[in-house]
């Protein structure tokens, strides 16, 4: 079988993204805790919880993969309830009134909105391609890693020395 419409090839790599991930969400934390006053003070804890949300992802898209001998079926639930736990929190965020007035437009697009509709979306793209053998299945989860890995590294940058600024 195709490894895009198997899970069980992916075990590496999910069991590699879900360690990384969790250790970066953790330095996370060290982040916001340092600069939690000024994070507090300059309205900017909605942008620490994206950065949270972003960086816990591949950790449960990796849960999710590495549950042994789960149907097809079931794993696309999964994936698609990943999805929509976060979508709400996540849009949020991504509204043009949550954008701080000294960001620029087109750093907010890279680092708030893409990754924001790319976390949501690819998963539920998986899971459909996943139950239809279509749309290259779970190789849209490594484009979701990669952006919320992204989106939460930035994020994370902002709210450790750029808040500083």
């Amino acid at each position: 079988m195709d490894a895009a419409y198997d899970a069980e090839p992916w075990s590496d790599f999910a069991a590699g993204m879900a360690g990384a991930a969790a250790a970066l969400a953790g330095l996370l934390f060290v982040a916001v805790s340092i600069n939690i006053q000024t994070i507090l003070a300059g309205g900017i804890a909605g942008r620490a919880a994206q950065a949270l949300v972003l960086l816990a992802l591949p950790v449960f898209f990796s849960l999710a993969l590495l549950v042994p001998g789960q149907p097809d079926v079931a794993l696309a639930v999964e994936l698609v309830l990943i999805a929509v736990v976060v979508a709400p929190g996540l849009a949020r965020q991504a509204r043009p009134r949550a954008r701080a007035p000294e960001q620029p437009a087109s750093s907010w697009v890279a680092t708030t909105v893409l990754p924001s509709v790319v976390v949501v979306v690819a998963p539920v793209l998986a899971a459909v391609g996943l139950l239809t053998g279509s749309l290259g299945g779970l190789y849209w989860l490594p484009a979701a890693v990669a952006l919320a890995l992204l989106g939460g590294l930035v994020n994370a940058w902002v709210l450790l020395v750029e808040i500083l600024r």
